[in-house]
């Protein structure tokens, strides 16, 4: 079946293009291209140091740069052995094991540094393609999906390095290369800038959490000791249950059910499940108001520990337990206390090693710092504000990547022409 090929464009491997681009496998456009397959050259474990040169590895590489975290170290005697494997400036990293086809450009620090086996670098100088151009080309969709295709392997993949020369790119005359480059490299930029403010944000919750859950720090207006209470003192909770999945009337009905992977949403206005008056009639389930605040009961996941609060009223399964609310406490503030104190929540157990789970006595008997309703109220809403921020830079953050997502889908298949 022909397919219309509007002015402008032709038909290629690749798909259609606009008519100034050509096509080329990473072979046959003679980039300068190595791995870190040293053989019996090859760092041992005892080879590694505390401070040294740089020895990337595949789990370094990440959100296109090579990641601090992790990095282990080899000494300049044993770096000058391992030559073929230097990186360089403008070099591009592509992982060929263990999660293929990641991409990295060499930020400016690990220039001279040192690849494993898993990482091949490139490097365009001389060729008359943009390393930019190519690093975004790689992740692309039409790029990654020959990576795919390439690697060999059943139970362990990889992607040889002669495999890897066969993939094919579309190459734009180079003033569009770096016009699309840049343009993919600014938003990019506005990505890790926003990463880096949320990351800072959280910080500053997390000490001001530190500080105002356990009477450090005060807030103005605000004196006197605090009591600890217990949580069974001031309020009780309860646990949900599972209608029987064998039975259809249990089902569909106007009745919401929260699952425990529900408790991810923090703040919970609405959950995917729905029973029916029968099913919560013949279950251990029950209607629990809006504003408890929920606990991941069991689970050796994420799920145990993590807390969340209900806008509405619900029903949940047996690996949740919700804490009524009442006006003697602010459930905001018993929400963040708990929240701070995901880890503790996870040692405690019913059960040997910590394997057996949250359950309704332990969570009863948790000691809370309680100060005066108004004051808790004043925290929890300092703490919100907090929340709301963080929730809105990640929200430009998510935005900012589904926009990346839409240009490189366009830009590199010259769907839309920046010149």
């Amino acid at each position: 079946m022909s397919v219309d090929i509007k002015s402008g464009y032709k038909g290629t491997d690749l798909g259609v293009i606009p008519e100034s681009w050509d096509v080329s496998d990473l072979k046959s456009l003679r980039f300068d291209i190595s791995d870190g397959n040293y053989s019996s050259k090859y760092p041992k474990a005892s080879d590694f140091k505390n401070i040294g040169i740089p020895f990337i590895r595949a789990n370094n590489i990440s959100g296109m740069t090579v990641q601090d975290a992790d990095m282990r170290f080899i000494s300049s005697e044993q770096h000058k052995e391992l030559s073929k494997g230097h990186t360089k400036n403008n070099d591009i990293l592509v992982t060929t094991r263990g999660e293929i086809g990641q991409i990295a450009f060499v930020p400016e620090q690990y220039f001279d540094a040192n690849i494993n086996a898993q990482i091949v670098r490139i490097n365009t100088a001389g060729s008359g393609v943009n390393h930019k151009f190519l690093g975004y080309y790689l992740l692309s969709d039409q790029a990654q999906t020959q990576i795919q295709n390439l690697q060999t392997g059943s139970a362990l993949k990889q992607l040889p390095v002669g495999r890897l020369l066969q993939v094919k790119i579309a190459i734009p005359p180079a003033n569009v290369q770096e016009t699309i480059a840049e343009s993919l490299y600014d938003i990019d930029y506005l990505i890790k800038t926003l990463d880096q403010l949320i990351a800072k944000k959280r910080d500053i919750q997390q000490a001001a959490m530190q500080q105002l859950l356990t009477g450090q720090r005060r807030l103005p207006g605000f004196s006197g000791e605090w009591e600890v209470k217990r949580i069974g003192d001031f309020t009780d909770c309860t646990a949900g249950g599972t209608p029987s999945t064998y039975i259809d009337d249990y089902w569909g009905g106007s009745i919401r059910w929260m699952n425990s992977g529900e408790l991810n949403l923090k703040r919970v206005y609405e959950v995917e499940g729905r029973i029916t008056e029968a099913g919560l009639q013949n279950s251990s389930t029950r209607l629990v108001p809006a504003n408890c605040v929920l606990i991941g009961l069991a689970g050796q996941g994420r799920t145990r520990g993590t807390v969340a609060i209900n806008y509405v009223e619900l029903c949940t399964n047996q690996s949740i337990a919700a804490i009524f609310p009442n006006n003697s406490f602010s459930f905001e503030y018993l929400y963040y206390n708990l929240e701070f104190r995901y880890e503790e929540l996870r040692e405690l157990s019913s059960g040997g090693g910590g394997r057996g789970g949250l359950n309704l006595t332990l969570i009863r008997s948790l000691q809370i710092p309680f100060p005066s309703v108004r004051e808790q109220t004043a925290i929890a809403t300092l703490l919100s504000d907090m929340d709301t921020e963080l929730t809105a830079l990640q929200t430009r953050r998510d935005k900012a990547r589904q926009i990346k997502q839409g240009m490189m889908q366009e830009l590199l298949t010259g769907r839309i022409r920046l010149k």
